[in-house]
């Protein structure tokens, strides 16, 4: 592996346990969909926000299949949540053995209670991974706004993220296959990011933008694919916040009224970020190249 050591570039375990661990699992199962998916959806044109989990699925196989990897040996999901893409591969897809790596201490405990011979789950960064053999596909649902924090300088930030796809593109076979999913910076300057966002709900964090992704994957991966669907997640949002407002007061029973205010702010703060094109989402379909210029 490369020389890389920078420290903690991105989002802390400590972070990470504000976000997840102090409102836990029963607060994010009255307002996610049953699969508890923590991403945004796919959604078809004019469909209701109610089909929320018909839409979580739909982006899951799209990701699948990008990935092109129905019926693959071993698969990784990098930032794996809940599990809800580890199993779709194993209950639908085919796949023999699919992994998975979180920085997650709710997240990982979910997935080991699962107690599938076929799942394996690892509480570790990216950064720490280290397969015993490669992965036919890779697939990451919005892991990457998590790999550093807005205070980085830009060398900094770039050196990550390179790190990043450097590591993919040794995990994986010889064309192998990649999909991406990340949250990025729009038609908004960095500086003018959301402090609320990056403070109180997602601390340690950062979006990326295009040219920065695109830069940093540049003679690793062909970008065969973009999909902006920055509308897609507005009407996540709109289907997450309907959500917790149809169940309020459990809610606040569970975590209080002073989390729920603050996450109805949030949702709605960032329906109204990708309406307005603050905020995009970004779909990549990754190609590894096999013989990258030096």
């Amino acid at each position: 592996m490369s020389n890389f050591t920078t420290q903690n570039p991105g989002t802390s375990v400590e972070a990470l346990r504000h976000h997840y661990c102090n409102v836990g699992n029963e607060f994010y199962r009255l307002w996610l969909d049953p699969t508890l998916t923590y991403s945004c959806a796919l959604w078809e044109e004019n469909e209701g926000h109610n089909n929320l989990q018909e839409a979580q699925l739909r982006k899951i196989d799209f990701h699948i299949a990008q990935a092109r990897v129905k019926g693959a040996k071993r698969v990784l999901d990098v930032g794996c949540g809940w599990g809800s893409v580890l199993r779709r591969l194993l209950d639908v897809h085919s796949v023999e053995h699919a992994i998975g790596i979180t920085m997650s201490e709710i997240h990982y405990e979910w997935i080991s209670a699962l107690n599938n011979s076929k799942l394996e789950v690892h509480l570790e960064s990216w950064m720490d991974h280290f397969p015993k053999e490669p992965y036919d596909g890779i697939i990451s649902l919005e892991a990457f706004e998590h790999f550093t924090k807005l205070d980085l300088s830009q060398q900094e930030r770039m050196r990550v993220y390179r790190e990043f796809f450097s590591r993919c593109h040794k995990w994986l076979k010889p064309g192998g296959w990649m999909s991406l999913q990340v949250n990025a910076h729009g038609n908004s300057r960095r500086e003018d990011s959301s402090k609320f966002i990056f403070t109180e709900i997602f601390p340690e964090s950062d979006f990326p933008t295009l040219a920065e992704i695109a830069q940093a994957s540049e003679h690793l991966f062909e970008i065969v694919m973009l999909r902006n669907d920055r509308q897609d997640y507005e009407v996540t949002c709109k289907a997450w916040l309907s959500r917790l407002k149809a169940n309020r007061a459990a809610a606040v029973e569970l975590v209080g009224e002073e989390i729920v205010s603050r996450y109805e702010k949030y949702l709605s703060f960032s329906l109204i970020c990708f309406h307005q094109r603050i905020s995009n989402l970004l779909r990549f379909t990754l190609r590894r190249i096999d013989n990258p210029c030096k």
